[in-house]
C-alpha cells in the first residue's frame, strides 16, 4: 500500500478556490454589464413599453368602474 501521500487540507483549499472562481465567473456573466449595455437595455425596455401602450384599445382611465 505505497501510494502518493496527499495533504487533504491543501486539496480542500484548492477545491474551494476552484469553486469560488467558478462562482465569480458566473456572477460576472450575470451581473457584469457595462454602462452602455445597461443604457441600451433600458432604452429597449422604454421603447417596448411605449409601443405596447400605443397599441392599447382602451386606456385604464377611460374604463367605467360601474361596468365591472
Amino acid at each position: 500500500m505505497t501510494g502518493k501521500v496527499v495533504n487533504l487540507n491543501k486539496f480542500k483549499k484548492q477545491k474551494a478556490k476552484a469553486e469560488r472562481s467558478k462562482q465569480a465567473e458566473t456572477n460576472r456573466r450575470l451581473h457584469g454589464r457595462t454602462k452602455a449595455e445597461r443604457a441600451r437595455d433600458a432604452l429597449q425596455k422604454k421603447q417596448l413599453e411605449a409601443s405596447v401602450d400605443g397599441a392599447r384599445l382602451e386606456s385604464a382611465s377611460d374604463e367605467d368602474p360601474a361596468r365591472e
